[in-house]
């Protein structure tokens, strides 16, 4: 599988396990109702998801990470 691939499923994965977390807990524990609670979580879950990116590097095509929670870029291997 291409390297872009991956993290194009990296960022899916990511972003739709911190969407249905954040969808479910918005809907039990707050008071919003309809359409703001999917548009509440697809914030929160767009800005606290790990970003994966592919990129050529020394000749080598590799995947990194970036995310709020670490400094810095990560490499993914």
């Amino acid at each position: 599988m291409a390297k872009k691939t991956k993290a194009l499923l990296y960022n899916l994965i990511c972003f739709a396990v911190l969407f249905i977390l954040f969808r479910y807990l918005i809907d039990k524990y707050t008071g919003l109702t309809g359409i703001f609670i999917p548009l509440t979580a697809f914030v929160v879950g767009t800005l606290l998801a790990p970003k994966f990116q592919a990129a050529k590097f020394q000749g080598d095509e590799k995947i990194f990470m970036r995310w709020i929670f670490i400094k810095g870029v990560k490499e993914i291997k």
